[in-house]
């Protein structure tokens, strides 16, 4: 069974940077796609960001497009997300996640294993 552990979350100031892991074991991590979703409180789950298993393509959502880059170590079995640039519009709990499927998907559906999150609070 795949285990996802993430970190890195917590307070900053509006303008600052966090950078949030996530720690990937039970399976091998190179065949699976990951990704970040965020959740805000009253809010639906959105799409942050995704990584593809061994290429490295990714896809962003537009509004973290320029200020947050995630990337993968598939030696250490680990996913980041670096967010610069914070605004109190990100704030959220922020979930790490990975997929089987080939592609790269903005759909949470597409994703068959979800850590517990992280909360991240950007303050004005």
């Amino acid at each position: 069974q795949v285990q996802l552990v993430e970190s890195g979350g917590g307070l900053v100031q509006a303008g600052g940077s966090l950078r949030l892991s996530c720690k990937f074991s039970g399976r091998t991590f190179n065949n699976y796609g990951m990704g970040w979703f965020r959740q805000a409180p009253g809010k639906e789950r959105e799409f942050v960001a995704a990584i593809t298993r061994t290429t490295g393509m990714t896809t962003y959502a537009d509004s973290v497009k320029g200020r947050f880059t995630i990337s993968r170590d598939n030696a250490q079995n680990t996913v980041a997300l670096q967010m610069n640039t914070l605004e109190p519009g990100d704030t959220a709990v922020y979930y790490c996640a990975a997929s089987q499927r080939g592609r790269l998907s903005r759909n949470p559906d597409a994703y068959d294993f979800w850590g517990q999150g992280t909360q991240v609070t950007v303050s004005s």
